[in-house]
């Protein structure tokens, strides 16, 4: 070795988008003249610029270069101590390589970027905003959001609410966003609030957005109902008041008859008492049950009037029978005795069962925003059917729902129903459906409350689980309509 090398300081201190210089000293301790090439290497080698790059001594003399380090001010300067070497090549002995090695402290800095996206959000009952934190600083960050605005208008569901991001990353935070107060008739208004990026030590990053609710039905329809009232009451009041007097017929023609009829006849003075042998019923006698048989005659024809009223109201009408998703598909089996059929509909709470649809028909309303209870389903040619409800679970930690009650099945033209009818029934998220034992195939599409429809899906024959589910797993969620086939 013909060289001896210095690096001074061998540690140094730099902040991200300053600099430093240290001073590498060397000296040719060989017999010849040699020239040094400096090539900085290690990770710090694309911030490090050596001047000058190459040196010529003379045997027994000294020379300095300077290296000048300059990290960005970015994520990629990582905070800490990172080790740094010079590669010095000789040019009359190039095998002779010496690298000296020294160590630069970077100093951390904080950055953190904030965005709502997208920073408008509408809806009627809820926005669903996502909230982007970038960490542009060269340290992991720690940091919380909370959500508030004017007036306390709106209410705030933020996951997560704690976050760590390393430098250079980013993490979305998922917020849902609730009116206190429902528009239920009028146009849309504009909530503006404010997403808060808090960190220890150091003054809150707002993020300001606004969520735009919407009136549940507008106000025209309002105005239409409005009239349409004003109108119904008034007809009712004017009809009170001028009803016409409708009377019976048959009562008045029944009383005429009553007027016309002759007074009864009345009866002789008692004659003397005499054996029953020798004397004859007296005439007066017989007259009398005459006349009263007249009036029994009469009164008869008024008892018949009287029953036969009195059997009419007492006819029941008959009610008919409920048509529920057995009595449609048999009927539909009747007609196309070749081919297979599902008919279904759904029962949602505060509106009862909706009418049966059939083979891809829609059963249900959507966009009601009234949430589904108990499904009914029925099917014909395949075998039968099986199914589970899947609903929502109050105590959720993970934001899905849960499975109530094992799975129910039915034969071909059998009522199957999953869910429950009952007053405080959860609502559903969504059911499992599988048909013939996995052997056929049934598709679905289901309207969720978010007010989208979701797209056609169908099992698979043969696969493990042979089902198909309908709606979503999303604890904030229901079905409120959907469609089948086979």
């Amino acid at each position: 070795m013909s060289l001896w090398t210095s690096l001074e300081p061998a540690s140094a201190t730099v902040d991200p988008g300053g600099s430093t210089t240290v001073r590498l000293r060397l000296r040719n301790t060989g017999d010849v003249v040699d020239e040094y090439r400096f090539e900085a290497v290690g990770p710090l080698a694309p911030w490090a610029v050596v001047e000058p790059p190459s040196l010529r001594l003379y045997p027994g003399t000294t020379g300095a270069v300077e290296l000048t380090f300059a990290p960005p001010r970015t994520p990629d300067a990582t905070a800490g101590p990172n080790p740094y070497a010079v590669r010095i090549t000789p040019t009359e002995h190039p095998e002779a390589v010496t690298v000296p090695e020294g160590n630069l402290t970077i100093t951390p800095f904080t950055e953190v970027r904030a965005e709502l996206v997208p920073p408008t959000v509408k809806g009627r009952f809820r926005g669903r905003p996502r909230l982007a934190v970038d960490n542009l600083g060269n340290t992991k960050v720690t940091a919380s959001v909370g959500g508030s605005d004017n007036g306390d208008q709106l209410s705030y569901d933020i996951r997560p609410s704690n976050v760590q991001i390393e430098p250079g990353r980013a993490a979305f935070v998922k917020a849902t966003l609730k009116p206190r107060k429902i528009i239920w008739f009028g146009g849309k208004e504009q909530r503006p609030y404010t997403l808060a990026v808090q960190r220890s030590g150091v003054n809150p990053l707002p993020v300001e957005g606004t969520y735009v609710q919407r009136g549940f039905l507008p106000r025209w329809l309002a105005t239409f109902f409005g009239v349409f009232l004003a109108l119904g009451i008034t007809f009712t009041m004017l009809w009170i008041a001028y009803r016409p007097n409708v009377a019976s017929g048959a009562t008045e023609k029944a009383a005429e008859v009553g007027s016309t009829l002759p007074p009864a006849a009345s009866p002789p003075p008692q004659a003397p008492k005499a054996p029953a042998s020798n004397v004859p019923a007296p005439p007066a006698a017989t007259e009398a049950p005459q006349a009263g048989g007249d009036g029994a005659g009469a009164g008869t024809g008024k008892g018949d009037g009287a029953g036969a009223g009195g059997g009419g109201s007492e006819e029941k009408e008959k009610k008919a029978p409920e048509r529920t998703a057995a009595t449609a598909v048999q009927r539909l089996a009747a007609q196309e005795p070749d081919k297979k059929h599902i008919c279904y509909r759904i029962y949602t709470a505060g509106k009862g069962w909706s009418d049966v649809a059939c083979d891809g028909e829609t059963a249900g309303t959507a966009g009601s925003g009234k949430p589904t209870t108990a499904v009914n389903i029925a099917v014909a040619g395949t075998n039968g059917t099986s199914g589970a409800a899947f609903v929502h679970n109050p105590t959720s930690t993970d934001g899905t729902g849960t499975w109530p009650d094992p799975w129910s099945a039915a034969a071909d033209g059998v009522d199957n129903y999953v869910g429950s009818t009952e007053k405080d029934a959860p609502h559903m998220l969504g059911f499992p459906i599988n048909v013939d034992g996995g052997k056929s195939t049934v598709c679905q599409t289901s309207y969720i409350h978010d007010g989208s429809w979701l797209g056609m899906a169908c099992d698979k024959p043969g696969d493990a689980l042979d089902l198909t589910y309908v709606g979503t797993h999303d604890n904030n969620l229901w079905i409120e309509a959907i469609r089948l086939t086979v």
